[in-house]
């Protein structure tokens, strides 16, 4: 079981880590919501909590909860920017559709 990051999601991460002045990594988890049932969580973790999973890549830190686990196994984020917009990319294997608005997923 595992989650990645690609190095350009890495770098935005730590930077964006920096800025703000604490933090230990990336929490990365899904939520019920959306039109296709799944939604991608992700919020900077201060400190992890107890039943945490833990990966590393590229020097950060991805903190997922054991609950959300299963629909992300295998998951490459990435971070891209095309013309005036960025944002991460989620590479999920798992995933069998996916919204219109690219909002929501199901598995």
């Amino acid at each position: 079981m595992a989650v990645t990051l690609t190095e350009k999601a890495a770098k935005h991460i730590n930077r964006y880590i920096e800025r703000r002045g604490k933090g230990v990594g990336l929490r990365f988890g899904v939520r019920t919501t959306g039109c296709s049932g799944m939604a991608y969580k992700l919020e900077y973790v201060d400190e992890s909590a107890p039943d945490d999973m833990v990966f590393e890549s590229h020097g950060v830190k991805v903190f997922v909860d054991p609950k959300s686990l299963p629909y992300i196994d295998g998951t490459e984020l990435d971070f891209a920017r095309e013309g005036l917009n960025e944002g991460f990319k989620f590479n999920n294997p798992n995933v069998k559709n996916e919204c219109g608005c690219g909002e929501s997923f199901s598995i």
